[in-house]
């Protein structure tokens, strides 16, 4: 018998990858020309070409001890975190050095190293609705619980008012995503502003800091000349989590990195934790061979043209066929609301139409769905007759 512990997540298996687990099946049934699904955020760009070099000139260049041994130090490479931390600086005007800097297997290891580091059984985490799934999971895996605050639907940003109303003795840390999954919303300077001086207030009044975690593995997929705030700026007791997953296109390569603001409260003691969560919890260090890839490939990146032409297109038509949505400013998914009170019922009527998309409950904001745009064109522009008819059938009800 599995453990009491995993029963709830066991129950609770992700939405998204059940649904894309069933857009594989339909391929397979109907031929993958006729389906469209839109359910998981997995890049439809390839990696560039340069990656593919750095790896091919570290195999032939590079003592293979190095490239594909254990780290001196569970951070990575100290090479690799002074390219990550210069990188910073150049974009941002920091001064960030190797020891602001701890390499992570993608950005969702750093998401549980961060947890782990400053969580206690019984503390809180907050998260602004919608948010990414597995965020709840990640709390859980450390003892604590995550509460959602409820979502601005008007504008998908942050729901400050309540966030305030929410925090109490138990609250740790808040989690945040700019540019956002599943919205596409980018958080404004104006916003971020507000929440920092909640926070400081907040975390003077408590007598304990909560910490703030920006999750940011869309920082680069951004489009209309929008900027996107770096967050350490408004508030010192930020760390921020990044993943090359989508800026490359490598998320099977699992490589991403933390970044510990040296302003950070308990600053050496935080970053010290970090390393040995990295370690216990079963990760060591971040793969070798790819960190030293990423830093030769940290002014790269891939072609976001190709996501703005599908948000574009997938955004007017869906306007045409009479649905409504925010219009991203980042990422590759658009958030539309459901034609119906019940968004999983929605999705499965989506479904007879060979259109697969994911329940917005799925991300504690029910009555929308997500729709991942980053497929081919071709998926685009051949779905939006179908999204017509199934909102006629919709209408028809």
């Amino acid at each position: 018998m599995i453990a009491k512990s995993m029963i709830p997540y066991v129950e609770g298996n992700s939405a998204i990858r059940a649904m894309f687990e069933e857009g594989a099946r339909m391929a397979r049934q109907f031929g993958p020309e006729n389906v469209y699904d839109f359910s998981l955020g997995n890049p439809s760009v390839p990696a560039p070409e340069e990656v593919n070099q750095a790896i091919r000139d570290i195999l032939d260049e590079e003592d293979p001890l190095l490239v594909h041994g254990y780290n001196q130090s569970n951070s990575g490479y100290e090479d690799v975190r002074t390219a990550v931390a210069e990188h910073l600086n150049r974009l941002h005007g920091t001064s960030y050095a190797a020891g602001n800097i701890i390499m992570t297997v993608g950005a969702a290891s750093g998401l549980n190293v961060a947890l782990k580091t400053f969580l206690d059984p019984g503390n809180e985490v907050l998260a602004f609705a919608p948010y990414f799934v597995e965020y709840s999971n990640y709390a859980k895996n450390h003892g604590a619980s995550l509460r959602a605050v409820p979502a601005d639907t008007e504008t998908f940003q942050p729901n400050l008012s309540l966030l305030q109303e929410m925090i109490g003795e138990k609250t740790r840390a808040v989690i945040i995503n700019s540019p956002n999954n599943p919205t596409g919303v980018v958080y404004s300077e104006e916003t971020l502003r507000e929440l920092a001086d909640i926070l400081t207030n907040c975390s003077q009044k408590l007598g304990h800091t909560i910490y703030l975690i920006s999750d940011e593995p869309y920082r680069e997929l951004a489009y209309d000349g929008v900027k996107v705030p770096w967050v350490p700026d408004f508030y010192p007791n930020t760390i921020v989590g990044y993943s090359w997953s989508k800026s490359l296109s490598l998320p099977g390569e699992r490589i991403g990195y933390l970044v510990f603001p040296s302003e950070l409260d308990d600053f050496e003691n935080a970053v010290n934790a970090a390393n040995i969560a990295n370690r216990v919890l079963g990760y060591v260090n971040a793969p070798t061979l790819i960190q030293r890839a990423a830093a030769r490939c940290i002014e790269c990146s891939t072609d976001i043209g190709v996501y703005d032409r599908n948000r574009k297109t997938l955004y007017e038509g869906l306007l045409d066929a009479g649905y409504t949505c925010t219009k991203p400013q980042g990422a590759f998914y658009l958030f539309v609301k459901s034609p119906i009170e019940d968004d999983k019922e929605f999705c499965a009527i989506a479904k007879k139409h060979h259109i697969l998309v994911v329940p917005g409950s799925s991300f504690a904001c029910p009555g929308y769905v997500r729709m991942a745009y980053c497929v081919s064109y071709d998926t685009i522009v051949n779905s939006l007759p179908h999204f017509k008819e199934l909102m006629e059938e919709i209408q028809a009800m």
